[in-house]
């Protein structure tokens, strides 16, 4: 399919896009001839649509190589630079959901970031996964050990100084000027989590069931369990019994990222029939972290599509914005705030956009008196580990830079990200390294709810 091809006026599908599975048992999927001639048949659209040229690298990587070839087509483009561009998605999603007119089920089936996928798969089983990658998709392991009583301060100390992020570099290719975070010695399932659950008797509307399982998530367990606790507490003020999964593991979204599908199944295999339990006890199920919700409401269900109970946990998880918008609807959540937030600027990951439920952390917070939301829909360049890699770090501080521009220009009384890892790439970007507020902490603050 030539340039000309795709310029002559034919029109995109103007139906909403919808997920194929991921046939990723079948042995084809592995096979690197069958997934070229694929790559070869989606590149070639892309470079005659380039609507996309504006979001992560892979596409620049593709159209510099178009333009650079002796044909000024795909089929000049040599084969080593696909892997380029496969290494440059971060499977956001935000070319399929919000820029490709190709997507299913217009008949070209363009399904560019589960195309990455299969190639990050192919790389993967065939052992070409570096240590560092395969460390840093290790987010519950690395939580477990960097969070050992002294281990965590060493670990702290070190990430904390100019020379030991310089030795980080050099020995595990994580960027010396990424944003890395903190480790604390005591989790939130070690701590705060003994309070659960709520003897409360839920109350429940059509949506919702008013009790609730939380998902901690690796990064709130270990990194930020202050997440966690103000989740908890607005909940409990909001009158929603919590508890917690007796067993959790990551969600899988980092080895996802590695294309490491069989250790997606394996932590599936754990946190899936435990949260499916709580659902059948009555619970409904939330996380903090936007990846993590997707993980088990797309991604998941796509692998494993005969799973029942990978379905059942996918119409029982919810961001909490949006568990507490479904209970604002019927009378059920307390506007009794007690502090104003002013200004704030808020981005909006990416991984929360492609849940297609809104821009309801926005619109939760607005209703605090006062407060005004500055609100920014465009990639922060963080995305999983793309960001602290040593090889990318410049790049994606290119692709936050927007973002960053915006904040800085929105002049708010703080910054806040639903991601908290985006938000402190948007911080590592701006004048003065300004740290950002969860859009929790911030919901919080206004109840004037008091600290743990």
């Amino acid at each position: 399919m030539s340039h000309s091809a795709l310029t002559g006026g034919r029109e995109g599908s103007l139906e909403a896009p919808t997920r194929h599975p991921i046939d990723w048992k079948n042995p084809d999927f592995y096979d690197e001839a069958k997934l070229f001639k694929e790559l070869e048949r989606v590149f070639d659209i892309c470079h005659g649509c380039r609507r996309c040229f504006s979001l992560c690298h892979s596409f620049p990587t593709l159209f510099d190589a178009v333009d650079a070839s002796p044909t000024g087509e795909v089929d000049g483009v040599p084969k080593e630079v696909y892997w380029d561009v496969v290494d440059h998605c971060y499977l956001c999603d935000m070319c399929y959901m919000t820029k490709c007119p190709y997507v299913p089920p217009h008949a070209w089936n363009v399904d560019f970031p589960h195309l990455m996928l299969r190639g990050k798969a192919i790389k993967h089983a065939a052992g070409k996964t570096s240590v560092r990658d395969k460390v840093l998709s290790s987010t519950d392991i690395v939580g477990k050990l960097a969070g050992i009583p002294v281990v965590a301060e060493v670990v702290n100390a070190v990430n904390g100084t100019r020379a030991g992020r310089v030795v980080l570099e050099k020995v595990l290719g994580v960027h010396r000027d990424a944003p890395i975070p903190e480790y604390h010695s005591t989790s939130f399932r070690a701590s705060d989590a003994k309070r659960l659950p709520l003897s409360a008797a839920p109350v429940a509307n059509a949506q919702t069931r008013g009790k609730v399982a939380l998902f901690v998530t690796c990064y709130c367990n270990r990194n930020e369990p202050a997440i966690d606790s103000d989740l908890v507490a607005i909940f409990e003020h909001n009158g929603i019994a919590v508890e917690l999964a007796s067993k959790e593991e990551c969600c899988g979204m980092p080895k996802l990222e590695l294309g490491d599908l069989p250790a997606v199944e394996k932590l599936k295999n754990v946190n899936v029939p435990a949260l499916a339990a709580l659902i059948d006890q009555g619970c409904d199920i939330v996380s903090p972290i936007p990846s993590c919700v997707l993980m088990f409401k797309q991604e998941l269900p796509l692998l494993f599509p005969d799973d029942p109970l990978v379905r059942k946990v996918k119409d029982h998880i919810f961001d909490p914005f949006e568990y507490l918008m479904l209970r604002h609807k019927t009378g059920l959540l307390k506007t009794d705030f007690k502090n104003e937030m002013g200004k704030i600027a808020y981005h909006v990951p990416c991984h929360l956009r492609v849940q297609n439920i809104g821009l309801k952390t926005r619109d939760v917070l607005q209703l605090v008196p006062n407060t005004t939301l500055e609100v920014i829909e465009r990639c922060s360049g963080h995305n999983g580990t793309y960001a602290v890699k040593q090889e990318f770090h410049e790049q994606s501080m290119k692709i936050g830079r927007p973002v960053v521009s915006r904040v800085a220009a929105a002049n708010a009384i703080q910054h806040s990200s639903d991601c908290p890892m985006a938000g402190h790439q948007i911080s590592n970007g701006l004048e003065g390294h300004r740290p950002p507020v969860h859009p929790l902490t911030l919901l919080r603050q206004a109840y004037g709810l008091p600290g743990r």
